[in-house]
């Protein structure tokens, strides 16, 4: 086989994980990804490994097309949160998607505002969206909120974060 030539399957197993956790681990952001899809492909496959303490900033997906801006979340590994919000940044509501169930999975439809949450380390994420990839405008950030890598925004990821403490979750203190 040509070494120049793409592999014909990409596999997804532990052996994955754990080298894209460690390095989410290792990074600043306390997140990484890993592309399946190359930055032109029409569908964006990857995984998207969170650990407690990475902040999302807020944001939705917009696309040239109507029904282009889905983003669709399956977690293979962990448990994450997902907070939806409406314009002026008040969360309208909240899913625990978690690998061990009962909910594994969500897709959202063009335009909701979101952010995501590590409520596990080694949180993994198997992301699917609308290519091709366009950094200038895959996102359109919410005003108001902090930017990534800021003290605001660290204080910010872990008040989302404590809307998912069970005791808070089920009317305790």
């Amino acid at each position: 086989m040509d070494s120049a030539a793409p592999s014909p399957l990409q596999r997804i197993d532990q052996d994955l994980f754990d080298a894209v956790t460690a390095a989410a681990a290792d990074s600043p952001r306390r997140r990484r990804n890993h592309n399946f899809h190359a930055p032109a492909d029409r569908v964006q496959r990857f995984l998207n490994v969170l650990q407690p303490g990475t902040y999302v900033r807020p944001h939705r997906h917009r696309r040239a097309q109507p029904g282009e801006g889905f983003e669709f979340f399956l977690v293979l590994q962990g448990e994450v949160g997902l907070l939806l919000l409406d314009g002026a940044g008040r969360v309208l509501g909240r899913e625990r998607i978690s690998a061990g169930g009962p909910l594994f999975g969500i897709e959202l439809a063009e335009g909701v505002i979101h952010t995501l949450v590590a409520l596990s380390a080694d949180a993994v994420l198997m992301e699917i969206k609308q290519g091709p990839y366009e950094p200038a405008a895959d996102k359109d950030f919410l005003t108001g909120f902090p930017l990534e890598g800021t003290e605001a925004a660290a204080v910010q990821e872990q008040a989302w974060r404590a809307l998912f403490d069970d005791r808070r979750a089920a009317g305790g203190p």
